[in-house]
């Protein structure tokens, strides 16, 4: 039996070393809002039933919603790559860094502070209680990552 658990611990050991060179850190941020929204459907779905107001219509909507979210995240992706390839292919746009992607990052951890700010409120309404100064940490992240969106605002352009 220990052996088996040791295998399985080498096995998930190793599988995580995998993916760690192959994603990085991106990847992993991927990872924590894909959990971060599995977490919070389930628990919206928990208190939702805890007060007797579950039903599916509801649940599709959650899902559609998370559905919303995961193409805002390939839309910033998108963006860029658009931005990587347009810095890497012309000579009159330069920066004095390498561009290793700036939109997508933003958008998830503003995605994930989003998620963990509804889990809270979902536990509340589960009747956890929930320290005040968790939501306002989350509410100040949920601004910074707002924050340095808003510094890639090069104004009214339609």
């Amino acid at each position: 039996m220990e052996k088996t658990i040791n295998q399985i611990k080498a096995a998930a050991a190793a599988a995580l070393g995998l993916l760690t060179g192959l994603w990085g850190w991106l990847g992993w941020l991927v990872v924590g809002w894909i959990v971060c929204m599995a977490l919070d459907y389930l628990t919206g779905s928990m208190a939702a039933a805890k007060e007797g107001q579950w039903s599916s219509a509801r649940a599709r909507e959650g899902i559609w919603h998370k559905c919303g979210m995961i193409v805002v995240v390939l839309v910033a992706a998108g963006a860029d790559l658009l931005l990587a390839a347009v810095l890497d292919n012309l000579p009159l746009v330069t920066l004095p860094f390498e561009y290793a992607g700036l939109v997508c990052p933003v958008a998830l951890v503003w995605y994930i502070v989003t998620e963990l700010g509804s889990m809270a409120e979902n536990a509340a309404a589960m009747g956890a209680p929930v320290p005040k100064w968790l939501v306002r940490l989350l509410a100040l992240s949920k601004g910074a990552a707002d924050g340095a969106g808003d510094k890639l605002d090069w104004g009214d352009r339609g």
